[in-house]
């Protein structure tokens, strides 16, 4: 059975007016929710660009631990005792704690023949003292910042020691009390590395989700508008419950493709060994597809009602600004919103689908605070559906652009 000829066993109702459901039929509204489901899910184009994200976000994440992981070894000329001292503390500390990064002095007999290793390329570089005891690390056309941070790191503490042992006193009574810890009054410190890492993922995701999948609620409707075919649906169906399958089939679609991208960056983070800070990030994760699943239902009635205000889907290039703003705001307030701003936008519908799952992350949160967001964007979402589904039925059926004012001039 077709989903027109599925339809059509709905009955057509008049506008407002609950549906009767002959007994074994299923509501319409669930019938055009599972269209918008099949129809996405066999689209190849959908699916390409599924895999695609998936192996993007796998590969990103093994990049980044080889990246990690990576090991480095650096050749140093020196032509001192003390230069082969400072090179091999800087292979000491290299090494520690796992580490990978490699450190090998090669002793020469001059500076210039240290100079002529660098230019020939056999070392990575020179480390040289000159007679006021200052000390050049010289490369060929670069230095590395590993290179150079190591050594820089081993040459103080080299200094150190040999400065303590002039004192007759050893290097930690040298640094007594010059310890300096980070505290905050807010949340902890390493909250704020995990916050950074979910500020940037839960923002993209958003980001991508509501675009994807609210230009597609959009083009369908201008589609459905445009070839009419939303007059046959209309005799089958209320034009509100087409309104609310597509809002439910995308929303559905966006929260399964965001657990398949999550699910497959938290299995590449487990199979490489770089998941220190999964553990912070989980809890934050499961508040997050929740605010999502109400942010996303206010922008998918926005979409839908731009869609049925456009005549073609070049006109949403024109009318998509106020929704594309509220989606950056959205992804903004994951990067780069901190202090009063990231609460005020903790409580912003849409916005505060990314923001109170940050907050909740970088400082301690009490438990109404989430809760009360929710309510806050559930009724939002409510209200919008609601107002976007008058639109919606009074837009929809006419040919041509609308604006906005227009349209709620039009008679239901």
């Amino acid at each position: 059975m077709s989903t027109i000829t599925k339809l059509q066993h709905s009955g057509h109702q008049p506008e407002g007016a609950a549906p009767s459901v002959p007994g074994g039929t299923q509501p319409a509204w669930l019938i055009v929710t599972l269209r918008e489901v099949m129809v996405k899910t066999k689209d190849r184009g959908f699916a390409i660009s599924t895999v695609v994200t998936l192996v993007l976000i796998v590969a990103g994440v093994v990049f980044n631990a080889y990246m990690d992981n990576r090991g480095e070894d650096f050749a140093v000329a020196v032509t001192s005792d003390a230069g082969r001292s400072v090179v091999a503390l800087a292979d000491e500390e290299g090494r520690a704690d796992d580490g990978n990064t490699a450190f090998e002095a090669v002793v020469v007999g001059s500076d210039d023949a240290a100079l002529d290793q660098v230019r020939s390329g056999d070392v990575d570089a020179a480390l040289l003292q000159n007679e006021d005891n200052l000390w050049t690390l010289t490369g060929k056309e670069e230095v590395s910042p590993g290179l150079s941070g190591g050594l820089g790191a081993a040459l103080e503490s080299f200094v150190l020691r040999t400065n303590a042992a002039a004192t007759g006193m050893s290097p930690q009574e040298l640094l007594a009390g010059s310890e300096l810890e980070q505290s905050l009054l807010e949340g902890s410190t390493e909250n704020q590395a995990v916050a950074s890492v979910a500020g940037f993922a839960f923002g993209f995701l958003f980001y991508m989700a509501a675009i994807i999948f609210g230009l597609q609620i959009a083009n369908s409707v201008v589609e459905e508008k445009q070839n009419r075919v939303v007059e046959i649906l209309a005799t089958a169906i209320p034009i509100r419950q087409l309104l609310y399958g597509k809002v439910l089939g995308n929303t559905i679609l966006a929260m399964v493709q965001l657990a398949m991208y999550g699910g497959a960056a938290l299995l590449a983070l487990n199979l490489t060994g770089t998941s220190d800070l999964v553990g912070g990030i989980i809890p934050a994760s499961g508040w997050f597809l929740v605010f999502f699943l109400f942010g996303f239902l206010i922008l998918a009635a926005m979409w839908a009602v731009l869609g049925s205000l456009a005549s073609r889907p070049e006109d949403l290039n024109n009318s998509s600004a106020p929704v594309l703003a509220l989606i950056l705001a959205a992804l903004g307030a994951g990067l780069f919103a901190t202090g009063q701003l990231l609460v005020v936008a903790s409580y912003v519908p849409v916005v505060s689908s990314v923001a109170m799952p940050i907050r909740m992350l970088k400082t301690e949160v009490a438990v109404w605070e989430p809760i009360l967001s929710l309510v806050i964007a559930l009724a939002a979402a409510a209200a919008l559906i609601h107002l976007g589904e008058k639109i919606y039925r009074r837009a929809v059926m006419q040919p041509g652009s609308l604006s906005l004012r227009k349209a709620m001039k039009l008679e239901q």
